[in-house]
């Protein structure tokens, strides 16, 4: 059994194609192991006649905002259980065994739950995350994998009464309980109309926690900000332009952008166990291809790290044409340069 290293998980109240959800994916894409291979899970979105349009504007995004990351992004078009773009084809799903991040975010909250639980899907996106794989959910797949999902069409467009239905649970094998609300501080109803809670308003969200068990911990996201929890570290951190809000035994706690709180802060934390409520054969087949990915990513030679040093030592003088020699030199013995925000990277040519 390999040691359980989970990826790390970013809740995304919205924004996710804005410059603010864009410097989440940097900070993100910045402590990936290798170049950003990433799926875009079409699934919440799947019941739209324009879902690949929608998910595609999620990949267009990706592509330009990590541009110099040399990013490779694909589609997941799992949209439907019982046609012939199912989160329970092999098919479709196999791809994202060779994923290090894994994004779902717009559509319905409800829909998403529906699909994806205990399906092909769900469960080697939860594979992979307890190999390594860094997950993003972003508005209706935030919602959608807390432990209850809150039906927000249902109650803001239909007219149904306040109620919770059975989510995701992604936290319960860490031992968290946790209810997700994106567009905490949604104020798209200006005077008349309050729409913060994710369209809930203050008045009917207070029905909605008298319906809740007590050991639920309510976490809500402002709009185009972001809570991004790390489990090894047992962490979390706020990124974004707004806050985050803590709803925990009655009580109530705020946290701005920038600040970080340990995961106890939001229920009984605790490691869970790597394969924990998936199916055997997806397991095997995840660490199938984690093998294969390792076995296939070769080490980097003492020499090419000491022109990387020697590179980076000219970059700093602002000696740009030794830097470039330098570079050549790297890519002439396989190697290619990555120049980020937190420095060099090494990437097989």
């Amino acid at each position: 059994m390999p040691e359980l290293r989970p990826g790390r998980v970013a809740l995304l109240g919205s924004g996710e194609t804005s410059p603010s959800g864009g410097r989440v994916f940097e900070a993100i894409v910045n402590d990936l192991t290798g170049p950003p291979n990433v799926a875009v899970l079409e699934t919440p979105a799947g019941f739209e006649l324009n879902s690949a349009q929608v998910a595609g504007r999620v990949a267009g995004f990706l592509r330009q905002r990590l541009q110099n990351y040399q990013p490779e992004i694909l589609v997941v078009p799992a949209r439907k259980r019982h046609t012939a773009f199912s989160p329970d084809d092999p098919a479709l799903t196999r791809p994202m065994l060779n994923t290090n991040l894994i994004f779902a975010g717009p559509g319905s909250p409800t829909y998403a739950v529906r699909q994806l639980r205990d399906s092909r899907a769900w469960h080697t996106l939860t594979a992979r995350h307890r190999l390594g794989a860094t997950l993003v959910f972003a508005s209706a797949a935030t919602t959608a994998v807390g432990a209850q999902v809150l039906p927000v069409y249902e109650i803001y467009k239909v007219g149904e009464e306040p109620h919770w239905r059975p989510g995701l649970d992604f936290f319960g094998a860490y031992g968290l309980s946790l209810v997700l609300i994106p567009h905490w501080n949604n104020a798209e109803g200006g005077g008349e109309l309050d729409t913060s809670r994710c369209f809930m308003g203050e008045a009917r969200f207070a029905e909605l926690m008298a319906l809740l068990p007590e050991h639920v911990t309510v976490v809500g996201i402002d709009e185009h900000s972001g809570l991004v929890i790390d489990f090894a570290a047992a962490q979390a951190e706020v990124m974004g332009r707004g806050g985050v809000t803590v709803l925990r035994a009655r009580r109530e706690g705020h946290f701005d952008p920038g600040e970080r709180f340990p995961l106890t802060a939001l229920g009984s934390f605790c490691p869970c166990e790597p394969t924990s409520g998936i199916p055997t054969d997806i397991w095997e087949e995840a660490l199938s291809a984690q093998a294969s990915t390792r076995r296939a990513r070769p080490s980097v030679p003492d020499e090419v790290m000491a022109l990387v040093e020697e590179r980076q030592a000219a970059r700093v003088r602002r000696d740009w044409a030794v830097a470039d020699v330098l570079r050549e030199r790297i890519a002439a013995v396989g190697w290619s340069v990555l120049d980020t925000p937190e420095g060099p990277r090494l990437e097989p040519r």
